[in-house]
């Protein structure tokens, strides 16, 4: 209705600018032909009426941009859905499968990427057992190196799924130049992971409350702008923690640590939770940033910087 009307306007406006022009070209000038008048007159008006379909067809570009982002978002809801229930699936290549079109998914549909690592997230935090991580928990690859290998098929499968789900989170996160400034979060709380890698990447929270790090853990060089927080988690394997920024804070409240611990670079700030039990092997110094408040007795750790040590430490030192 509303098009009619406009219409209807758009042609009456077209013919009274076509008689306008073609008035008031004769009155300046009445010597001149009126056919050539009453022709610049039509002009005029007919310009109104290109104007009009110019609006006509951006406004049914515009609703078919619309339609086809509804459909488009329609067709993607559908997709997650469908990957997200194969994740349930017997196979595990459809499971690996159904993990990869959920990736592709967050790379097309940038709103799916936080949903998409929450659920791979999720799957990492299934109950997990494998006889190499239980033979050998700081190098699973080398559990079996000259021994017979007492795996069952399944465990071996359902490793391949998890490493998936892992290289996929680790790819998924930003990083370098490239990186955005969405604070993508991620829940391994009670996950068990094998030679996890998220060096580079920048986001914002971790939570790995009480999760099982085996093999080397890798976060060289990573930054996040929320806390990490592995309360209770326990590293069988070495820990890199090198050149890392830790803005948000750091928790290893009864963090349980079997090997290597490597800091060289590392930078905390906001807070700083160590456990009791430091590493027996901490190669470098964690530099505690100004302004960081520091919730135990860090004795045993090696730090550096200008942290706020806790309440007890600070009553000794202005004793001292």
């Amino acid at each position: 209705m509303r098009g009619r009307w406009l219409l209807v306007v758009s042609v009456l406006a077209a013919v009274v600018v076509a008689v306008a022009t073609t008035a008031v070209l004769l009155l300046v000038d009445p010597k001149q032909p009126k056919a050539e008048a009453i022709k610049t007159g039509g002009l005029a008006g007919g310009a109104i009426v290109a104007l009009y379909a110019l609006w006509l067809n951006d406004r049914r570009r515009r609703v078919e941009e619309a339609r086809h982002d509804l459909e488009s978002e329609k067709a993607a809801d559908e997709r997650f859905a469908r990957a997200v229930e194969l994740l349930g699936n017997e196979a595990d290549q459809v499971r690996v499968g159904a993990m990869h079109v959920l990736a592709g998914l967050a790379h097309t549909t940038p709103r799916y990427k936080q949903t998409v690592l929450s659920v791979l997230c999720a799957y990492l935090r299934r109950p997990f057992e494998h006889a190499a991580i239980t033979a050998k928990p700081e190098d699973p690859e080398q559990a079996f190196s000259g021994k017979k290998r007492a795996v069952s098929p399944e465990e071996d499968r359902e490793m391949t799924v998890r490493m998936t789900a892992q290289r996929l989170i680790t790819d998924m996160l930003p990083w370098g130049e490239d990186a955005d400034d969405a604070p993508y979060q991620l829940d391994l709380t009670g996950a068990k992971l094998v030679h996890f890698r998220l060096e580079g990447r920048r986001f914002g929270r971790l939570v790995a409350r009480r999760a099982h790090f085996y093999g080397i853990t890798q976060f060289g060089a990573a930054e996040l702008s929320k806390p990490a927080l592995f309360s209770g988690a326990t590293f069988h394997g070495r820990l890199n923690l090198r050149d890392a920024r830790l803005d948000g804070g750091l928790s290893f409240q009864d963090a349980a640590f079997k090997g290597e611990v490597n800091v060289t670079g590392a930078k905390v700030g906001t807070f700083l939770h160590v456990a009791p039990q430091p590493p027996d092997e901490q190669v470098g110094e964690l530099e505690v940033l100004p302004g960081t408040a520091m919730r135990t007795d860090p004795a045993g750790w090696r730090l550096t910087g200008d942290g706020q040590p806790p309440a007890r430490l600070q009553d000794h030192v202005q004793q001292d």
